[in-house]
C-alpha cells in the first residue's frame, strides 16, 4: 500500500522534536485528527534547523519527516518552493486518500516561516512588504518572471 520511502520515513523519522528557542513555529490541525507542529531556526536567511511534532497516521509522520529533511539547510526562498507535490513526489507518491498529509506538512512549514517573517517585521528588523490582497508568500517572494520556477501553487 505504501512505498518504500514512506515506510522508511515512518519507521525512521528524521528531524523530530521541538526547538525551545525557535525563530518561527506553527501548528495545523486537520479534521481527521492529525496535528502538525513545525519549528524553524533561521540564520543568515537559511533554515539551519527544522523540527516537528506530529500526532497522526504513519503517512503524516513520513510527510513531516520528508518535509523537514527537504527544508533543513535551504534558504527561505528555496524552502518556499517545497510544495505539496514536491513532498509527495519525494516520498514516491501517496495513496489519494492520504495526500492531505503532504499538504498539511508543507503548509505547517510555510506557516512556521511566516511566523518567523512576522516576528522579524514586528521587531523592526525587516520592513513588512506592501501588497493588497496577495497571500503572505507573494509578499516575500519576487514577482514571477516568465521562465522562473519561483512561487507556490
Amino acid at each position: 500500500m505504501y512505498g518504500p520511502k514512506v515506510l522508511e520515513h515512518f519507521q525512521n523519522p528524521r528531524c523530530t522534536g521541538s526547538i525551545p528557542d525557535a525563530d518561527g513555529m506553527a501548528t495545523i490541525a486537520e479534521g481527521c485528527g492529525d496535528v502538525f507542529r513545525f519549528y524553524v531556526k533561521i540564520r543568515d536567511n537559511r533554515l539551519v534547523q527544522v523540527r516537528y511534532e506530529v500526532k497522526g497516521c504513519p503517512v503524516a509522520i513520513a510527510c513531516c519527516s520528508m518535509t523537514a529533511t527537504l527544508a533543513e539547510g535551504k534558504t527561505l526562498l528555496d524552502a518556499m518552493e517545497i510544495t505539496n507535490e514536491v513532498v509527495e513526489k519525494a516520498l514516491g507518491g501517496l495513496p489519494p486518500e492520504k495526500r492531505h498529509c503532504s499538504n498539511m506538512a508543507a503548509d505547517a512549514l510555510y506557516e512556521a516561516m511566516q511566523d518567523y517573517l512576522y516576528r522579524r517585521a514586528v521587531e523592526g528588523k525587516v520592513s513588512p512588504a506592501r501588497c493588497s490582497g496577495d497571500s503572505w508568500r507573494t509578499m516575500y517572494l519576487p514577482r514571477e518572471v516568465p521562465g522562473s520556477k519561483r512561487g507556490r501553487s
